[in-house]
């Protein structure tokens, strides 16, 4: 009869540690802070805080694949940049060049202000499905909080001296900010001809928000392939989201 007792308390036990082990793991999972791992990347962004829930919910989310467009008659973006990149980090996820006040755009008669720019690698949005080996997002905020991203993808190519002058500033320490030693240009990392496909979607990070505007460049600019394997080396990693479906959106150029 003891030996009964003793078997079913072992069985017992074996199963609430299990429970336990499992509520642990899940607890950890949902206090792990986002990335793009294995156990923390896209694909369990949702569920690693209730505020990502846009992650895996929203039917507006970026980025895209660019193929099927639609031809309308749109206005140019106006640009009021200046040069004004005055400090550089590597947050943990990207590497960002907060700028400094008084750069604008104009869409659709709507001004933005420029507010930061980060870099991907590889690119978060494609092309006919092809991917390229960096992409550059230009993000700008109105006066009522709305966002409209522009984007550039850089291919391999010539190097770009703008990127070099960014990249002369690593390494970097992780979530330290870092002043350049010269104020960036952000248009000098965008092409000359600045027409774009456009269409509305979301941040591409947590927490995923929709009702952004974005504005992805159809002419791409270069960087060598020495910069993007500098850059690749600071990131110790790819910080792409996967594409997203399109859903009922149109995307027009």
């Amino acid at each position: 009869m003891y030996q009964h007792l003793f078997s079913l308390f072992a069985i017992m036990s074996l199963f609430l540690g299990g429970c336990a082990a499992k509520h642990e793991a899940q607890h950890a999972q949902k206090h792990m802070h986002w990335g793009y791992g294995v156990e923390n990347g896209p694909v369990h962004w949702a569920e690693l805080n209730p505020a990502y829930h846009m992650c895996g919910e929203g039917k507006n989310q970026s980025p895209v694949d660019i193929s099927d467009t639609r031809a309308i008659e749109k206005k140019h973006i106006g640009f009021r940049y200046f040069m004004g990149g005055k400090t550089i980090v590597f947050n943990g996820h990207a590497v960002q060049v907060d700028y400094q006040p008084g750069s604008f755009i104009t869409i659709d008669g709507h001004t933005f202000e420029l507010k930061q720019f980060h870099l991907h690698t590889p690119s978060e949005h494609t092309v006919d499905g092809k991917s390229f080996p960096m992409e550059i997002h230009f993000v700008h905020q109105d006066k009522a909080g709305n966002l409209a991203v522009l984007s550039t993808l850089v291919k391999e190519g010539e190097a770009n001296p703008e990127l070099e002058r960014l990249l002369s500033a690593f390494p970097l320490e992780k979530g330290k900010k870092k002043p350049l030693a010269r104020l960036a240009n952000a248009s000098a990392l965008m092409p000359t001809d600045v027409d774009y496909y456009r269409y509305n979607g979301s941040l591409t990070t947590p927490p995923c928000s929709e009702g952004v505007l974005w504005a992805v460049f159809k002419k791409q600019i270069t960087a060598s392939k020495a910069q993007i394997e500098r850059f690749k080396a600071v990131l110790e990693g790819a910080n792409n989201r996967p594409v997203q479906p399109i859903n009922a959106r149109l995307i027009t150029q």
